[in-house]
């Protein structure tokens, strides 16, 4: 603030008081001027003081300062943040500071739709046990030889896609419970890493092809491959190649990049409750979910209200993990999607389709025994998932684990009252 004199009292001001003070009315004697002029000085000191105090409060006031305001009760939408870590831990309604809104992340992104629960693991809704750390992006097979496989149903999420000659193959997240072993590994498709850059978590597998590696690569996401000899990966003898790759989930996380050493951000918004989910306020009562992803590839999931799971099968049999438990979901988001064959083949021949996550398309989401009607959309490769109601609210899903159908538009899905 620059000084400006009208802000400082007249050298002239005081002295021109006692001068008019004095040519008025008859003079008056030695003492009485005497004590008068003492409390006039006084006085003045006194004025000059405040005046003084005044400029300086004036002066350390920064130009244009805001007034101080009480932050809203109103929760802020979520912000793109590098660290979902505090955006878990932060159930306050104060307002995030500049900084951390004007924060971005080149890893992963929280859509408008999320919504963080204090002390939850941002894949589930679920709440912390223990501790929050990074998540691990596993590709599992699916093909009749692989099951049933080692650690699938402790996956937080599954995403299902399309690969060569109709077969399915997994994409599983985990983070809240990490297996010791996960079995089998199988190879990369070009549809991974915008499936999993949002989340931040390194991308795991046995292998790709060159062009789907330097694909990846230009990403930026961090890659753990065995043909490459990175560690943690190793074959069970009991079973023949390829079905028979193993991942040390242990060694896997020694070896995340340490800025990525954090939870992954949250794809998902979680209800507090099954009910209170969209599909348990808006949704019809189902009870089953049937889904057609090719000729070869029927999965459908059956509501089971003792357990409140949907439980997979493979066509007309049971899906079960390699220590006999039941593959189940909380959630089953079953969307429909464009795929198209690349101009790439596998061994065989065969076109290595590509599933397009970056678009927009219809759904369904199963959750509490009911299904319900959404919309999807994903903005680019970088952005999460979006999913909405009728209206273009955000879904609400209930706690816990979630499957991800991604159906061709060729497929179907079949929700069975």
């Amino acid at each position: 603030m620059s000084n400006n004199n009208s802000w400082f009292p007249s050298a002239d001001g005081p002295r021109q008081d006692v001068r008019d003070m004095e040519s008025d009315g008859p003079a008056p004697d030695a003492g009485f001027l005497d004590t008068h002029r003492w409390i006039l000085a006084v006085a003045g000191v006194v004025v000059l003081a405040l005046i003084a105090t005044l400029v300086i409060v004036l002066t350390r006031t920064p130009r244009g300062a805001a007034p101080a305001v009480t932050p809203s009760t109103t929760a802020a939408p979520a912000t793109s943040s590098t660290s979902s870590t505090a955006a878990a831990s932060s159930t306050s309604s104060t307002a995030p500071s500049t900084t951390a809104a004007t924060t971005t992340s080149t890893t992963s992104t929280t859509p408008a739709s999320s919504t963080v629960v204090a002390n939850a693991y941002p894949l589930t809704g679920l709440p912390v046990k223990g501790t929050s750390g990074p998540a691990l992006c596993i590709k599992i097979e699916n093909s009749i030889e692989a099951r049933p496989q080692l650690g699938l149903d402790s996956a937080d999420i599954v995403y299902e896609e399309v690969v060569e000659g109709g077969i399915t193959r997994y994409m599983a997240v985990f983070q809240s419970n990490i297996p010791a072993k996960v079995e089998p590994v199988r190879s990369m498709r070009p549809m991974d890493p915008p499936m999993v850059l949002p989340l931040g978590c390194p991308l795991i597998f046995s292998g790709a092809q060159v062009p789907f590696l330097q694909a990846a690569a230009a990403t930026g996401i961090q890659m753990i491959y065995m043909d490459r000899g990175d560690p943690g990966f190793s074959r069970d003898s009991a079973k023949a190649a390829p079905h028979n790759v193993i991942g040390d989930t242990a060694k896997f996380l020694a070896q995340i990049q340490p800025v990525r050493v954090k939870p992954p951000a949250p794809p998902f918004t979680f209800a507090t409750s099954a009910a209170e989910s969209t599909a348990g306020t808006q949704g019809k009562a189902a009870k089953s979910l049937n889904l057609t992803l090719s000729s070869v590839a029927h999965p459908n999931w059956t509501w089971d209200a003792t357990s409140g799971q949907w439980l997979r099968s493979e066509g007309s049999t049971q899906a079960v993990a390699a220590n006999g438990k039941r593959l189940s979901a909380t959630n089953v988001v079953a969307l429909t999607v464009l795929v198209q064959n690349t101009t790439f083949t596998d061994p065989a021949n065969n076109p290595v389709p590509e599933t397009k996550i970056v678009g927009s398309g219809k759904g369904v989401v199963a959750s509490g025994g009911k299904t319900v009607a959404v919309s999807w959309s994903k903005a680019s490769e970088r952005e999460q998932m979006v999913l909405t109601d009728a209206s273009g609210a955000p879904v609400k899903l209930a706690p816990g684990n979630t499957w991800v159908e991604l159906v061709p538009t060729t497929g179907s899905i079949t929700p069975q009252a």
